[in-house]
């Protein structure tokens, strides 16, 4: 049974390994999802809103950039460029000296530059512009050629009131671009701010549930990592008051699962150690009690015999017979082939024998009655339970009693339960003998067999308290009247028995 025990034991273990690997749960496995949980909460929104404000703001510093270099084009077209056209009409500037064609060179690849980094919305008016500024070149080539020709310098007059009209009008396209790429960068400007204050509410909100998926995976991990730790002080706690069935639930935090599974395997290997040394020690205390029971006494075989060889020296066969028939069953019951157990009906007649020999010698002063009926007599009782109290209420009660007496045996079933009594009206005992018996029936330490009384009474409470198991033996009760011994014991049948012996040898 103890094995059994075991087995089953780590087999449980085995079965919550099983069941553990399929939802394994742990702490630095947690706390490690938990803070990428986190990071990427807070730290992808910083990352993207960053992101956005770096490039608007990289698109405002460009729109402002685009407009402080079309700004600086504004004097150069409107002014400085009619300006060289004249110097070069008035004779003032020669031909080769003239910075006309390089200033148009210059406002022509900045324009253009510029138009290439412009969005869509704002690039026409630069486009528009760069075509006038074809024409604005073309009106100052013809200029440069008339001079070439030497023609009269009113046709150049004329001309260069037509370069001032086209230059007013490239400076008007390119105060358009400016006011347009203001408005785009106020515009960005705005949606910058709008990206920053969105960012900071953003951050406020991931920081408020921040705190909060931290306060609730505080929460988790100490309810995840308490309640092991609690179960396992209980257990400890339980074992170190002597439960030894308490054992820890297996938990799914790998970090106290082997935990789990060693104090579980030591509680087991400590149970099955306990309950082989309390088997042991009822073991012993049970050979001690075959020890005790085997020794017969010898007073009373050797009366028996004297009394079967006066009986034959004067001719009584009939008596001869029944006290060698008598003695031969009390022996035979008494050592039933080193059986523990046996049926009613065989201690009804165990004790019928030895009472039916002693009154061959007490015939004067011993009366007896055995009432335990048939109906009962297939269940089966501890050998030699009864015989050892009606030795006793013989050898102490009736024996000394002036005038003999009577000693009365009864059996009965009362639910699961059977009782017996044994009765005398013999001596009886007064209340001092009555509590020092008691308080050695207490102690539950056997008896030394004596040559009166058997093993005695404390030896058959020891017995009883062994064998089934169970706090109480024999109650007593004594007085000037005689004395009264009832046992109290659960009904078992043959088949009980044999299933016990099986797990005890097991």
């Amino acid at each position: 049974m103890i094995r059994s025990g075991k087995t089953e034991g780590k087999d449980i273990v085995g079965e919550g390994k099983m069941r553990r690997t399929s939802g394994e749960k742990s702490i630095l496995g947690w706390i490690g999802k938990l803070s990428r949980t986190l990071m990427v909460i807070l730290i992808f929104p910083v990352i993207t809103s960053l992101v956005l404000m770096l490039i608007y703001n990289g698109r405002y510093h460009r729109s402002i950039a685009r407009i402080e270099e079309i700004a600086r084009l504004k004097p150069v077209v409107g002014e400085q460029i009619p300006n060289a056209v004249w110097e070069m009409v008035s004779g003032r500037t020669s031909l080769e000296n003239t910075p006309v064609t390089r200033m148009m060179d210059e406002v022509e690849e900045t324009m253009e530059r510029i138009t290439g980094e412009t969005g869509e919305e704002n690039r026409l008016e630069l486009v528009v512009a760069g075509r006038t500024m074809d024409t604005l070149r073309q009106y100052t080539e013809e200029i440069m050629e008339n001079i070439r020709q030497s023609i009269p310098v009113v046709r150049n007059e004329e001309i260069l009131g037509e370069i001032r009209d086209v230059a007013a009008l490239v400076e008007s396209m390119l105060n358009n671009y400016i006011t347009r790429e203001i408005d785009s960068a106020a515009e960005m400007s705005a949606r910058l701010n709008r990206i920053v204050l969105y960012a900071a509410g953003g951050e406020v909100v991931l920081a408020v549930l921040g705190l909060w998926l931290s306060e609730r995976a505080r929460r988790h991990t100490e309810k995840l990592v308490r309640r092991p730790i609690q179960e396992l002080e209980s257990v400890t706690g339980q074992l170190a008051r002597g439960e030894m069935g308490a054992r820890i639930p297996q938990t799914d935090v790998v970090e106290l699962a082997k935990l789990t599974d060693q104090v579980n395997s030591m509680a087991d290997n400590l149970e099955t150690t306990m309950r082989q040394n309390v088997l042991d020690a009822k073991n012993l205390k049970k050979a001690e009690l075959r020890t005790l029971q085997a020794q017969i006494n010898p007073h009373f075989l050797y009366n028996t015999l004297d009394a079967i060889v006066w009986k034959a020296e004067a001719g009584d066969q009939r008596e001869v017979i029944h006290l060698t028939s008598a003695l031969s069953d009390f022996f035979r019951i008494s050592l039933s082939s080193g059986a523990d157990w046996i049926p009613i009906s065989q201690e009804k007649k165990h004790i019928s024998g030895y009472l039916s020999i002693q009154q061959t010698r007490y015939r004067d002063i011993l009366s007896y009655e055995v009432d335990i009926p048939d109906e009962i007599g297939d269940l089966y009782i501890l050998k030699l339970l009864l015989q050892p109290l009606v030795e006793n209420a013989l050898y102490h009660g009736i024996k000394y009693k002036r005038g003999g007496g009577m000693i009365r045996v009864q059996g009965r079933k009362e639910g699961n339960e059977l009782v017996f009594q044994v009765r005398d009206t013999g001596k009886g005992m007064d209340a001092q003998t009555l509590a020092t018996l008691r308080k050695r029936m207490a102690e539950g330490r056997p008896a030394v067999a004596s040559g009166t009384g058997g093993f005695g009474l404390v030896n058959v409470n020891l017995r009883i308290r062994l064998y089934y198991n169970q706090p109480e033996g024999l109650k007593i009760d004594s007085g000037p009247e005689g004395t009264s011994v009832t046992i109290r014991v659960p009904c078992r049948t043959k088949d009980e028995i044999m299933k016990e012996d099986q797990e005890t040898s097991a």
